[in-house]
């Protein structure tokens, strides 16, 4: 196995951080230096800092002092806290706070997880980031749709629709996508650091039209106010900001880009002389977003009258029960709670005996027994992840 730690602030932190807890677990040098297979003089150089740790002896100090292995590798700067905030004038209550709080950290575990056992495996994200955008000259509406057209371009996905959005942010562009089960009040969370990179964080609970609108609106925050971590929730906003405003147009844009919207709306308006809420059902659905998002972006494009969402969304009208009648599929989605390459990345170094059933099972975030069924379920799907390569690439147009 590679030597993974290679800053010396690092091999000082990390060696302190070995003294504390064989001290803790009452285990002498000499003890420590057998378990590992070299001299006690090998130690004492690892407990000072002066000599490179492998992550096989990391990992079996770990075990026999008890500790998990993420004390001593985690790397997490002091100038970028894990901090999501409310952006601009909020009206959230304490409850809001006390509801988020635990997410935030779950949500901070696991993009260290990630982090972590890219360290381990020296198996680095990769980071296909584009320079920052700047809105500098532009009204939020043409900054929107001009990033939207530039980033489907710089990932070769044409103008039409998107059918695994997240598959793109993972492995076309390389952020940190988790689904997390949130008050359904709360949509979305972004962070970035140089450290972890992009990492989002989405409400598992909201329907898949919803959850790929929350995914381009975290999007547009990495592209242009990179630094800026944020929580978007409903009734978030007394006014929105214009960041804000620029990432819900930014969503819609991306999501359903002019050019390929306006020319299939007007073929199917030409096929008939009178489009019905099937019809538009229809549209909806081959752009894998809600009725309500689609037909928001047809007024904005002023193809239908406006006022026509509010008047479905009073009428009453069942999207769920006519989706039926039309026979359209259920929207390609993939809601694991974890990234594919966070699960292969966990299995690796389980197999390679990096980490112990009890550690595989702590990142997956289920019991032995469920991780010994995730475990056999990655098998079998013969996309045997090996440490040093990335997941296969898959670039071009979704659908």
């Amino acid at each position: 196995m590679e030597t993974i730690i290679q800053d010396h602030n690092n091999l000082i932190q990390i060696g302190e951080a070995l003294q504390i807890a064989r001290k803790r677990a009452s285990i002498t040098q000499e003890a420590a230096a057998e378990i590992i297979g070299v001299a006690r003089t090998t130690i004492v150089a690892m407990e000072k800092g002066e000599r490179r740790i492998k992550a096989t002896e990391l990992l079996k100090l770990a075990r026999a002092y008890g500790r998990p292995i993420s004390e001593f590798v985690e790397s997490k700067p002091q100038a970028e806290p894990f901090e999501v905030q409310f952006r601009g004038p909020s009206i959230r209550s304490d409850k809001d706070d006390l509801e988020i709080e635990p997410i935030v950290r779950e949500f901070e575990e696991l993009c260290t997880n990630y982090s972590n056992m890219e360290r381990l495996l020296d198996a680095p994200l990769n980071r296909r980031y584009p320079a920052e955008y700047s809105l500098h000259g532009l009204t939020i509406d043409q900054a929107a749709e001009n990033i939207a057209m530039m980033e489907r371009q710089r990932l070769n996905l044409g103008d039409g629709p998107l059918s695994v959005l997240r598959d793109i942010l993972e492995q076309d562009i390389g952020m940190r996508v988790f689904y997390i089960p949130m008050p359904s009040k709360f949509s979305e969370m972004y962070f970035y650091s140089d450290h972890l990179g992009g990492c989002l964080a989405i409400n598992q609970n909201h329907p898949e039209e919803r959850r790929r609108l929350s995914m381009a609106h975290g999007y547009a925050h990495f592209l242009t106010s990179r630094f800026k971590p944020v929580v978007d929730a409903d009734g978030q906003y007394q006014r929105k900001p214009d960041s804000e405003r620029f990432a819900d147009a930014f969503a819609t844009y991306f999501l359903m880009p002019t050019s390929g919207l306006v020319r299939r709306f007007t073929d199917l308006h030409r096929a008939k002389d009178k489009l019905t809420l099937g019809d538009l059902c229809t549209l909806a659905h081959f752009y894998w977003v809600s009725l309500e998002a689609l037909v928001r972006r047809l007024e904005d494009l002023r193809l239908i009258g406006a006022g026509k969402a509010d008047t479905i969304k009073s009428s009453g009208f069942k999207v769920g029960e006519a989706k039926q009648q039309l026979g359209l599929s259920e929207i390609p989605v993939r809601a694991d709670r974890l990234p594919t390459r966070y699960q292969y990345l966990a299995l690796d170094a389980f197999k390679n005996e990096v980490i112990g059933e009890g550690q595989f099972a702590r990142l997956l975030g289920v019991d032995r027994l469920e991780a010994r069924r995730v475990a056999n379920n990655l098998r079998q799907t013969g996309m045997e992840f090996e440490s040093s390569f990335d997941l296969p690439e898959f670039v071009g147009t979704r659908g």
